[in-house]
């Protein structure tokens, strides 16, 4: 018969066991929750993709290149501006059929270039900047002109904080130059204080509380 002691010390022994097995549990499920979340980022970048691909397809020749120039030119711009680099968006078209596109990321260094697929190039979140980007030429070049507001869900949620002022100054001068409402929800505090309105949105037991934050101008 074991004495208390014996039993103590193999109360203590599965309790670590049982600590050490939920600490490989929670991270596994980071893990999981993070491929997971990349999973979805990639799956709404590449549907914004495959729609400037069919709206260049659905073009004229003439309307296909102009468009192609337009979309080049603001996503380029996007880049240059919030890394402060030499940097482009280079849409190369394919003919057949139906009109293929392929993008690509130009970076511009001293004597020469590399160009990479948006998904294969460095790092700074370069896939969110160009898919908010491909978000505002898509809704500034379509015509019929679409009216309303640009709605974003958590923009450059993958760009370094580095680059947070920058995406931040983008967003306000793209509001103001297109003349354009944008309303988002994001987590970044930076972002949440440039706004001309900013709500903290809390839910608890499942009940929403919105409040109105005051923002220092």
């Amino acid at each position: 018969m074991m004495d208390i002691n014996t039993i103590n010390e193999k109360i203590e022994k599965l309790e670590t066991n049982l600590n050490i097995q939920k600490g490989r549990r929670d991270i596994v499920e980071k893990n999981l929750n993070s491929k997971l979340d990349k999973i979805n980022t990639l799956k709404n970048d590449y549907s914004v993709l495959s729609q400037v691909e069919i709206l260049l397809n659905m073009a004229s020749e003439y309307g296909r290149e102009q468009a192609k120039t337009q979309v080049e030119s603001l996503v380029s711009s996007c880049l240059s501006f919030i890394l402060e680099t030499d940097i482009e968006f280079v849409i190369e078209l394919t003919d057949g059929k139906i009109t293929g596109a392929d993008f690509y990321v130009v970076s511009n260094y001293d004597g020469y270039t590399v160009k990479t697929q948006p998904e294969n190039s460095r790092g700074g979140g370069i896939v969110d900047i160009i898919s908010l980007a491909l978000r505002i030429a898509m809704i500034e070049i379509y015509n019929p002109k679409i009216e309303g507001p640009l709605i974003l869900d958590e923009p450059g949620k993958h760009v370094s904080e580095e680059y947070i002022f920058n995406l931040g100054e983008f967003l306000r001068k793209s509001s103001t130059m297109f003349h354009r409402q944008i309303i988002m929800v994001t987590h970044n505090k930076y972002l949440s204080e440039i706004c001309d309105k900013s709500f903290l949105v809390e839910q608890r037991n499942s009940v929403s509380k919105v409040t109105n934050l005051e923002i220092e101008k």
